[in-house]
């Protein structure tokens, strides 16, 4: 239980990419933070693309960044959704000054984009948007999981061990 008393938001939207949801925030539990699902209506119950549910805790509205110690951002479709709210992307920024852990996987680096935080900072995603990531002033490598400073990002499910890992890692200081 090393990240006991650790709070985490994962942000929810329709058709998020189930493992890429689950597998993360079960590894972070595990180590004994709290996470909470936020989405752009608490209470709300969104699907992912394999049919798996998940309700938000919190609507983006309340989230306040210093009450939060790391993000969780799935890939899926709902990156697509969730980079249009200004809630989610100032969260974004907030969280990338303050240095905090920003995890990412596949089709979220959209989110990231949209938050204008990439220029110069190391990156994967999913090939299919790597074209996006670049022309946002990312650097992008097609490895498994890299890690620049508090973003930590990862390229597909199969990848899912070693990002989960490495935000458990950032998350631990």
């Amino acid at each position: 239980m090393t990240l006991q008393g650790k709070r985490v938001i994962c942000l929810l939207d329709d058709e998020f990419e189930d493992l890429e949801l689950w597998y993360p925030v079960y590894r972070v539990r595990e180590e004994g933070a709290t996470v909470e699902f936020a989405g752009p209506q608490k209470g709300k119950t969104h699907i992912g693309k394999y049919g798996v549910p998940a309700t938000a805790d919190l609507s983006y509205e309340e989230i306040d960044a210093a009450s939060v110690d790391g993000l969780l951002v799935p890939g899926g479709w709902a990156p697509d959704k969730i980079r249009r709210y200004p809630e989610v992307l100032r969260l974004v920024q907030e969280m990338d000054r303050s240095g905090k852990p920003i995890g990412q996987i596949c089709h979220a680096g959209w989110v990231l984009v949209s938050a204008k935080i990439l220029q110069g900072r190391k990156v994967t995603s999913t090939p299919g948007i790597r074209d996006d990531m670049e022309n946002a002033g990312a650097v992008w490598y097609d490895e498994a999981v890299v890690v620049d400073g508090n973003l930590i990002s990862a390229r597909r499910p199969p990848d899912l061990p070693p990002y989960a890992k490495a935000f458990v890692d950032a998350l631990k200081g």
